[in-house]
């Protein structure tokens, strides 16, 4: 059992490891690319964002991988109200 405690402990340690290497380089090259409203943006947004880029990069870089923009939102509540 603690074989396989250390061993989730590891690769949740590499995981993060690689996320933290990703969400370095993601913030300054890559957030501009999948959200053009981050064009711009201050180094003190790219920095609150890299705990979650971390977390999400495998994620964060396929989107990066196909230069995905997010699609816009179209729910009710996005559509113009008729007024008759």
């Amino acid at each position: 059992m603690t074989v396989i405690i250390e061993t989730l402990v590891s690769l949740a340690g590499v995981y993060l490891a690689l996320g933290a290497v990703f969400g370095l380089i993601f913030v300054f090259r890559g957030v501009d690319a999948i959200d053009p409203a981050a064009h711009g943006s201050s180094w003190r947004f790219r920095l609150l964002i890299v705990p979650g880029c971390a977390v999400f990069w495998p994620w964060l870089a396929q989107r990066w991988a196909r230069k995905a923009a997010p699609k816009e939102e179209r729910s009710a509540h996005r559509q113009p109200r008729c007024t008759t």
